[in-house]
């Protein structure tokens, strides 16, 4: 994955904001440059279609400068792939709307989470990097985590990808509703797996993301 993907990987560009923070636009999308550590140019460029590429320019040499790419940087070239990594953060905060997830559901959960309780998912493995884990910020204990996995994994016989959210109930007997099933990959005699593809309410899932979160809080 490119510095660039990896920066703008959750979320979508707002191409209204782009102009207004120095982006130029022209037939092939948007370009923006700007000048840092004395002597390097970063040129960043914007397709129509949202993908986000870059250059760096040596002004005194009059040349491209590729070194910051590398895997395994040390010394300057490191210096230079951070800055670099700080202009994007800096445009990646000003124009970059958030999108965690695949599904609108989970995006529109996620949202009333943050709304709510402050709380943003945390992506903690590698080897599964849509997982986001939601944690209360006092305890430091999971109140939620959203996952995609293949709707087999809850529902036998079923195949297709799915997201879910994990959340811990006080009655497991909420399973014989509609939408949630035994927890995946968790505890189920305290846990539960609620698909987020509008089979429930975003207020129906609220409810049981506040007691999770209350369950948590301890």
């Amino acid at each position: 994955m490119s510095i660039e993907s990896n920066v703008f990987k959750r979320g979508i560009i707002d191409f209204d904001k782009l102009e207004s923070i120095g982006f130029v636009k022209n037939e092939y999308g948007y370009d923006y440059s700007i000048e840092f550590m004395n002597h390097f140019r970063a040129n960043v460029h914007i397709t129509f279609d949202g993908e986000v590429s870059g250059r760096i320019f040596d002004i005194c040499m009059d040349d491209e400068y590729t070194n910051f790419r590398i895997d395994t940087l040390m010394g300057f070239a490191k210096n230079v792939r951070d800055e670099y990594i700080l202009i994007l953060e800096k445009i990646k905060r000003q124009v970059l709307i958030p999108r965690y997830f695949i599904y609108e559901q989970s995006n529109r959960i996620t949202k009333l989470i943050l709304d709510k309780y402050q709380v943003s998912p945390e992506f903690l493995w590698d080897s599964s990097p849509n997982f986001g884990v939601f944690r209360n910020h006092s305890s430091k204990k999971w109140f939620g985590i959203i996952m995609n996995i293949d709707k087999s994994k809850i529902i036998p016989y079923l195949n297709g990808e799915i997201e879910i959210i994990n959340l811990k109930v006080n009655n497991i007997d909420i399973i014989k509703k509609e939408g949630i099933y035994p927890a995946y990959h968790m505890n189920k005699k305290s846990w539960v797996s609620i698909i987020l593809d509008d089979t429930l309410s975003d207020d129906e899932i609220m409810k049981f993301i506040d007691d999770s979160f209350r369950f948590s809080s301890k």
